[in-house]
């Protein structure tokens, strides 16, 4: 335990059916961003214990190859890696899981908590909790499928039900449910909403399982505050670690007590570093769109960010982007 300057005793570390988890500092799964790029720079920035791939279709996955597929490509520093399936079938669970067994995954997690529209038609993500039954169902064919870790993502639900909500939580961890980790809003709430971390405590009190509290985490006092309100196992990091990469080592130093040494990179060398991953591990097609969604995040450092983003956005190629990106670098201040 470490108390991290709050009066509340931390966990340090985490242990799912032999895997450990140390620090409880996870990066999100997040469409479009938390591929091997971003995964393998805040593994080398430090302090992120867990990782998660994007949300993958389980009908899909058989087919997908790990060689080309963005959502598959993986650095061999990028462990444990948990893979996140969005499904609303039983029947495509087996052969998902049976492709994790061969890429080596170290756990599967199930989406239950995104929110995106195309999500709709198929009755997956948020959508999929307004019917508790089928999720029993499915928690049940993924348990049997695999021995490793199960985990899922939810948010709170369409509306602020306790009982509810404490009902569904019981049943994940009842079906073999491992580690569940929670965002603090509501179904279709934005991120502009502060999330309620408070409710967040109310799942950690129902249920033995770990939570990872995730929403609203930009900085180390974010990190201390969410951990005392909610009395979280751990923490998930989404657009925050994406804004700011060496955000886990910092809240794994100051809040956790971990020793690790710096990298020492400057804002600059970071953005380079992840276009230079993009171009070692994507096809060419597949760069320019992956860096203009992390300047967005990542221009957020800058007094004069917007310049950094519209810049990158504009460009044609991943060599103008990296070329606008210099120029602003040369007159920026953090």
């Amino acid at each position: 335990m470490a108390e991290g300057g709050i009066g509340v005793a931390i966990t340090n570390s985490l242990a799912l059916r032999g895997l450990t988890i140390a620090p409880p500092l996870a990066l999100a799964p997040m469409v479009g961003l938390s591929h091997s790029a971003l995964r393998t720079l805040v593994v080398e920035e430090g302090g992120a214990g867990l990782l998660f791939t994007e949300m993958l279709a389980a009908r899909k996955l058989p087919q997908e190859s790990d060689q080309t597929s963005p959502y598959l490509i993986r650095g061999k520093e990028e462990r444990p890696l948990f893979y996140q399936l969005f499904l609303t079938e039983k029947e495509d669970i087996a052969p998902a899981v049976d492709r994790l067994h061969q890429l080596h995954a170290q756990g599967i997690d199930l989406n239950l908590g995104c929110p995106a529209p195309q999500l709709r038609r198929h009755g997956a993500g948020v959508f999929l909790t307004g019917d508790p039954q089928r999720v029993r169902i499915l928690i049940q064919t993924l348990r049997a499928a695999t021995n490793l870790p199960v985990s899922a993502k939810i948010r709170l639900g369409e509306c602020l039900d306790e009982g509810r909500l404490l009902a569904f939580c019981r049943m994940l961890e009842g079906e073999g449910v491992d580690l569940l980790t929670v965002h603090g809003r509501l179904d279709k709430e934005k991120f502009c909403r502060r999330p309620r971390w408070d409710w967040i405590g109310m799942v950690k009190g129902a249920v033995t399982i770990p939570v990872l509290a995730n929403g609203g985490i930009f900085s180390v006092e974010d990190a201390r505050q969410c951990l005392q309100v909610s009395g979280a196992d751990g923490l998930m990091l989404g657009r925050g670690a994406a804004c700011r990469p060496w955000l886990c080592a910092e809240i794994a130093r100051r809040v956790y007590g971990q020793q690790i040494a710096p990298t020492g990179r400057t804002a600059q060398e970071v953005f380079n570093r992840f276009a230079t991953l993009l171009e070692e591990r994507f096809p060419l097609e597949r760069r320019l769109g992956r860096l203009k969604q992390f300047s967005h995040y990542f221009a957020q450092n800058f007094q004069f960010g917007h310049i950094l983003a519209t810049s990158v956005q504009n460009s044609l190629t991943m060599d103008e982007a990296k070329r606008q990106a210099e120029e602003f670098f040369l007159h920026s201040t953090v």
